[in-house]
């Protein structure tokens, strides 16, 4: 039976929870009894059935499992067919053409995805970008009864608009509401939830081609699945509360400008780049982070084995992205450890397995090569001796266990570039241009590989500029990690900017107003 808890609380905790602002973990318990006064109304109202304590729906926590369940069923699922390498289909091209022109918009709307998301709120812009999934996943099923070349390239381009807003919001949503001391929490939930969708969605294809040991396209009832799934998804946002509604357990409030226009939040574009310039040299690092995703995808999974195989290795890589963003989210929040240190100590993580995931990877490469694996005619000779990858083949458990680890690395660099992103700001209106500038960067190396890969440059090339590309992105982000990475980020650095003040975002009695933290 349901009970409502009351709305505000005197808590004499709450000065106490803030005596260590970079290590606190009141986000992850949004209880009554640990708010000052919340507003009246339903979306303040914590709720209990039993012996479980349902925070309110304007809380962090709330709206993170939110936009969650909006990823899980739209990118998620998309991750999941995309998995499958070229879209499902056993010719990869069409895929390729389709993610050149989807990370292409993706770039440009990704770059300035901060401006509409501080102007339009999150839950505009991550319900249109839910309906870009829809309408890609329509377009391929429609490719496979029609030559529809140029629905194709519009609904890739859309999706690309669309996903560049939705990605903004959500990191925005991510890295910006949780207290410091919560926020690699925050990203293990998000990613644990995000990828449980490719996972799910891996098992349809799985569970409809159990029996198919060639590599030949998915049926039509696996798109349809996913088309439907991608529509909730994207009906999901539409519930979700915009940041300034949102109130933090410690009674605080986002960050944001109080009366944004086009012409500020533009400008915030800039002044987010004076703020903190060495940002730059994490840029390499958002270009690195989905070029791997093409030569993994398409190059090993979608090159090397049977369609059902291809479905249990992408079923394996979600859920190793799943393991890594737990494990990694985690550990950045350990409260023994100064942020400061925290930031250093991921930095060498990154190296060591960067070194020995993709050393594994190379040993991997060696063995074949894009003409030796072609399995269809029309793009070239067939190598009569090879024959795909299936679960039974000897041997198969190297390459199970690379491709795990592929999706472990994965989760681990996208949960640090987040992590190092929201250590140097929990600004909300910063936070969006930050995510803006890494979702708009990311998507441009990532049309750049996919076009590589579209014009069949050898794997090798592939691994070797994705190898080199890891390493090189480390080395830039180094001095940033070292030197730019605090143990705490003040409210006023974070007003800095805006035409908010302290009492806007702050409760009275806080500690940080009043300066006892």
């Amino acid at each position: 039976m349901a009970s409502e808890l009351p709305r505000s609380a005197a808590s004499p905790e709450v000065g106490g929870d803030y005596k260590e602002p970079g290590h606190d973990d009141v986000d992850m318990g949004d209880t009554a009894s640990a708010v000052p006064d919340r507003p009246a109304g339903w979306k303040y109202r914590a709720r209990k059935i039993g012996p479980l304590n349902i925070p309110w729906y304007a809380s962090p926590r709330f709206q993170l499992i939110m936009v969650s369940f909006v990823c899980f069923l739209c990118p998620g699922m998309f991750n999941a067919l995309g998995g499958l390498g070229g879209g499902g289909k056993t010719d990869a091209t069409l895929a390729d053409n389709m993610n050149t022109a989807l990370y292409s918009t993706f770039a440009v709307f990704g770059f300035f995805g901060g401006t509409f998301v501080n102007k339009l709120g999150v839950k505009g812009t991550l319900a249109f970008g839910g309906l870009g999934y829809c309408i890609y996943a329509i377009s391929l099923l429609a490719s496979v009864h029609a030559d529809v070349g140029g629905f194709n390239i519009f609904a890739g381009a859309l999706l690309g608009v669309c996903a560049g807003l939705l990605w903004t919001a959500q990191g925005t949503i991510m890295i910006s509401y949780p207290k410091e001391g919560s926020k690699g929490k925050f990203f293990a939930i998000f990613w644990a939830i995000f990828n449980l969708g490719a996972v799910i969605g891996s098992l349809i294809p799985l569970g409809q081609n159990i029996h198919v040991t060639t590599n030949k396209t998915v049926g039509d009832g696996t798109y349809i699945a996913f088309i439907i799934l991608m529509f909730v998804g994207a009906c999901i946002a539409l519930c979700l509360c915009n940041a300034n509604d949102v109130i933090r357990p410690d009674g605080s409030k986002v960050v944001l400008m109080k009366h944004p226009s086009w012409q500020s939040e533009f400008i915030g574009l800039w002044e987010t780049l004076r703020y903190q310039p060495l940002v730059v040299l994490l840029f390499p690092m958002f270009w690195s982070s989905n070029w791997f995703t093409t030569y993994q995808q398409n190059s090993v999974n979608g090159a090397h084995f049977d369609t059902r195989t291809k479905a249990l290795n992408n079923l394996l890589y979600y859920l190793a992205q799943i393991v890594g963003a737990i494990v990694y989210g985690i550990c950045m929040d350990i409260t023994w450890v100064r942020r400061s240190v925290r930031a250093r100590l991921s930095l060498g993580l990154l190296f060591v397995l960067t070194l020995a995931i993709w050393g594994g990877g190379y040993d991997y490469a060696k063995g074949y090569t894009r003409e030796s694996s072609n399995t269809d005619p029309k793009k070239g000779p067939v190598d009569p001796n090879f024959t795909p990858t299936d679960w039974q083949t000897s041997g198969y458990a190297g390459p199970m266990f690379l491709y795990f680890f592929y999706g472990f690395y994965d989760s681990v660099w996208q949960a640090a570039v987040y992590w190092y992103m929201g250590a140097l700001s929990n600004s909300g209106r910063r936070a969006a241009n930050y995510v803006g500038f890494y979702k708009g960067i990311q998507s441009a190396g990532a049309a750049v590989i996919w076009s590589l890969d579209a014009h069949k440059i050898s794997f090798m090339a592939e691994f070797a500029s994705t190898w080199g590309l890891l390493l090189f992105s480390l080395i830039c982000a180094t001095p940033v990690i070292w030197f730019k990475v605090s143990d705490h980020v003040s409210v006023e650095a974070d007003l800095v900017g805006t035409d908010e003040t302290l009492a806007d975002v702050l409760p009275e009695g806080h500690a940080e107003k009043t300066g006892i933290a």
